[in-house]
């Protein structure tokens, strides 16, 4: 019995040893020289400040920027989730009745104009940081009119939306989608030289 009990033990040591230190440790190092950008968080660094992360959506409020979709969470990820209202909830077709309508208010847009879902409704994790191209689009005529820029630029940031369109993956999971932060720091870089060729 105790010699069963030695034997026991020597598993649970050695199987700890080698899942719970050796295994991390040697994962953690392959992702840092592999894939040390990804293995850190994607962090988005800007004048050596994070500003944020390439996976983490973020609440752009100034009309200046293009907006993310809604978050049931406040875009905060800790802890991430949904606000897990199934569709026979009266508050979440006020909800999506509510911004269906400031969206189409902020963004100028008439009512025949179909909202993308995703700015109608939360997302899973209340933190994805896409959305689709044609919701970006959409906002394009609210950016320029915030931004004081001149309508001959809505070529420009029609170009800006194509240019950082992330396509599915192998052709074929997923949808085309437009990374909000991304897309808002090309468009203050962009901004400014196009405010100095003027």
């Amino acid at each position: 019995m105790k010699k069963i009990i030695v034997q026991s033990f020597k598993i649970f040591l050695s199987l700890t040893i080698l899942t719970g230190v050796i295994y991390p440790i040697f994962i953690t190092l392959i992702g840092q020289v592999i894939f040390p950008n990804q293995s850190n968080g994607s962090l988005v660094i800007k004048d050596g400040n994070i500003i944020g992360s390439e996976l983490l959506g973020q609440n752009f409020a100034d009309s200046i920027y293009f907006q993310s979709r809604p978050s049931a969470i406040n875009y905060n990820p800790l802890p991430s989730g949904a606000s897990n209202l199934g569709i026979s909830s009266a508050l979440l077709k006020e909800q999506v009745n509510n911004r269906k309508l400031e969206f189409r208010k902020n963004n100028l847009l008439s009512d025949s104009i179909v909202i993308p879902s995703e700015m109608l409704f939360a997302s899973g994790s209340g933190v994805d940081p896409h959305i689709s191209v044609e919701a970006a689009k959409l906002q394009i005529n609210r950016v320029i009119k915030s931004r004081n820029l001149s309508i001959d630029k809505s070529k420009l940031l029609y170009n800006l939306v194509d240019s950082l369109t992330e396509y599915p993956q192998f052709g074929v999971l997923g949808n085309q989608v437009v990374n909000v932060l991304s897309l808002n720091l090309k468009l203050d870089e962009e901004s400014k030289r196009w405010k100095t060729q003027n």
